[in-house]
């Protein structure tokens, strides 16, 4: 009889669970208790009313307008070279390029058409990405913020292990994922929080978030992270996924003031407040990090929510104009330059 194993059984897509050296280094990590990753409060990451929230998704008053109302403009000019300074292009979703002191970094880049581990399921783009993934050029580093299908895409990471050398920085347990998925083990640096990396003269450090994880049926089998990215002349903040929590103000303190943050403002419900922020809570991790100019990520592509599709960005520009914030957000592949950004002008609106 053949002994099958984990990988044998499990569908590629949901990666690979940590063993031997990987899988006791996570077991020294402080966050990791139980056989699992805990947030340093109590939270939940399963929705309060499982029966609720499937009753707001298929009969809510909002259901019809999660959709856009027409097409997304998107921005689909070649990518600019390198240059110094501080530039950011977000590409819808949380998939964002920073180009920062002459480096360029890509933080959760997603292109597939689906958020699932299956081709035929799960939640489909609202538009296109702006621009294929072998148009992005060099890269210097590839950052994740945790293994959910709508942060870290097999196809994706396929690609651009293909496309470039650069390395993958990922909280603990997520490179069991990359490595089943044939990225070298080079190319693949797992960090703790508050631990941190140099690469290309950029430092990177993992900081604390408050979500949670899983890819197949274990959750919180893998650490979640925001990050910070360090340049000779500028500093960025990327929330990731997180829930507002009173680690942003120590962010702030130990790692700020930021140049620009990357703030997650969508799939917020009231069926799960501790994992996801609202805009305003949003706005409020911004203020608590120092972070400069607010470019809102994580909407206006995947349908994740109940919430209506131009919501996050309404509701973000009403709170950010209230605070008197720099604020960018920007159409999918627009490249805003951080020392010059363009008024905010309400592009979403015509299709809410």
């Amino acid at each position: 009889m053949v002994r099958k194993t984990f990988a044998s059984v499990v569908p590629v897509a949901f990666g690979a669970k940590a063993t031997g050296p990987r899988a006791e280094r996570m077991r020294r990590s402080p966050q990791y208790d139980g056989g699992v990753f805990r947030n340093a409060a109590t939270t939940r990451s399963t929705p309060s009313s499982p029966g609720g929230i499937l009753r707001e998704f298929l009969f809510g008053e909002d259901r019809d307008r999660r959709r856009p109302a027409g097409t997304v403009p998107l921005v689909t000019d070649p990518v600019a070279a390198t240059a110094d300074g501080l530039f950011l292009t977000w590409y819808g979703h949380a998939s964002t390029l920073v180009e920062i002191d002459g480096a360029r970094v890509l933080c959760d880049p997603v292109w597939s058409d689906r958020v699932s581990p299956a081709a035929f399921a799960g939640p489909r783009r609202l538009h296109a990405p702006p621009v294929p993934l072998a148009s992005l050029g060099r890269l210097d580093a590839i950052v994740i913020s945790h293994d959910h299908y709508d942060h870290l895409d097999l196809a994706t990471v396929r690609e651009l292990t293909s496309l470039t050398e650069a390395p993958f920085l990922v909280p603990l347990g997520v490179g069991a994922h990359l490595e089943r998925w044939n990225v070298p083990l080079d190319r693949i640096v797992e960090l703790d929080w508050h631990e941190d990396v140099t690469i290309s003269g950029l430092r990177f450090v993992c900081a604390p978030a408050q979500h949670f994880s899983g890819r197949g049926i274990a959750n919180d089998s893998t650490l979640w992270a925001s990050w910070v990215i360090t340049g000779p002349a500028h500093r960025v903040f990327y929330s990731g996924d997180t829930g507002y929590f009173d680690g942003f103000s120590s962010i702030g303190e130990k790692y700020g003031p930021f140049d620009a943050s990357l703030i997650q403002i969508g799939a917020y419900a009231s069926h799960w407040p501790d994992i996801h922020m609202t805009p305003e809570e949003g706005v409020a991790a911004h203020l608590d990090v120092r972070g400069g100019l607010l470019v809102p990520v994580h909407w206006a592509t995947f349908t994740l929510s109940t919430r209506a599709w131009s919501e996050p960005a309404e509701r973000v520009w009403r709170e950010a104009k209230a605070n008197d914030l720099p604020l960018a957000i920007p159409k999918p592949g627009q490249r805003i330059d951080v020392a010059a950004p363009p008024p905010v002008d309400g592009w979403w609106q015509a299709l809410s």
